[in-house]
């Protein structure tokens, strides 16, 4: 498994590395000192995991997390135990407050092989809407709308927003799976259960969640040749 540190105190990262001696399962590939470092050294690395301090200079590990358009799996590490509550709603696969002990590190990464954790695990995105963040599995979200500069990102039963424009998602998106619907819409065809003819020319969507999206008259003959109509 290849992880990557990113915490803002040297020492906390040597730490890491001493722990994580004991376990040669885990190849460290690399070390970040700050939010933006650790974003350009997860592009660059795409490590399966990273252990994450929450509180660093230029911005949290959460802001980090949101500013990626696919989120790695993370192991939250900080000397604040304040932040605990907020780490688990993101659904981390643990949390481990400094100074960090080695049976707990060993539970850690325990949970993580129970969890069957690999290179090929789903892609997420971590969203973050003021104080609340989510880690979501992209095949979970069945539909993305474009709400000015943000999209809205519709989910179970949650539908925050993310300073990200429809735009740019469609770009990082599979377009086998996710469809551009209209100027407002990308549907997940998985979570499609109705497809009807309206009065434009186009056609209407219904999904799970008896929510109906437009398919434009343009993008109509598109959907019926991706989805063998």
């Amino acid at each position: 498994m290849r992880a990557l540190l990113i915490d803002d105190e040297r020492l906390a990262r040597a730490e890491l590395r001493r722990l994580l001696a004991a376990h040669p399962e885990v190849e460290i590939v690399g070390e970040a000192a700050n939010a933006a470092d650790g974003v350009q050294q997860i592009q660059a690395l795409k490590p399966d995991l990273v252990f994450l301090d929450v509180q660093m200079p230029g911005g949290s590990g959460f802001d980090m997390l949101a500013a990626l358009d696919e989120a790695p799996e993370v192991i939250f590490t900080t000397a604040f135990d304040h932040y605990a509550l907020q780490a688990f709603e993101v659904n981390a696969l643990d949390y481990l407050q400094k100074p960090i002990q080695a049976a707990r590190m060993a539970t850690a990464l325990q949970r993580i092989g129970a969890a069957g954790v690999a290179p090929s695990a789903a892609r997420k995105l971590f969203i973050k809407d003021g104080e609340r963040c989510w880690f979501v599995a992209l095949q979970d979200i069945r539909l993305f709308e474009s709400d000015g500069n943000y999209t809205r990102v519709y989910f179970e039963q949650q539908q925050p927003l993310m300073l990200r424009s429809l735009n740019q998602l469609e770009e990082k998106l599979d377009p086998q799976r996710f469809f551009r619907a209209n100027r407002r819409h990308i549907v997940n065809l998985d979570f499609v259960e109705q497809v009807t003819p309206n009065e434009a020319g186009g056609l209407d969507l219904t999904l799970r969640d008896r929510i109906t999206v437009e398919v434009s008259r343009r993008r109509a003959a598109q959907f019926k040749m991706l989805t063998s109509l």
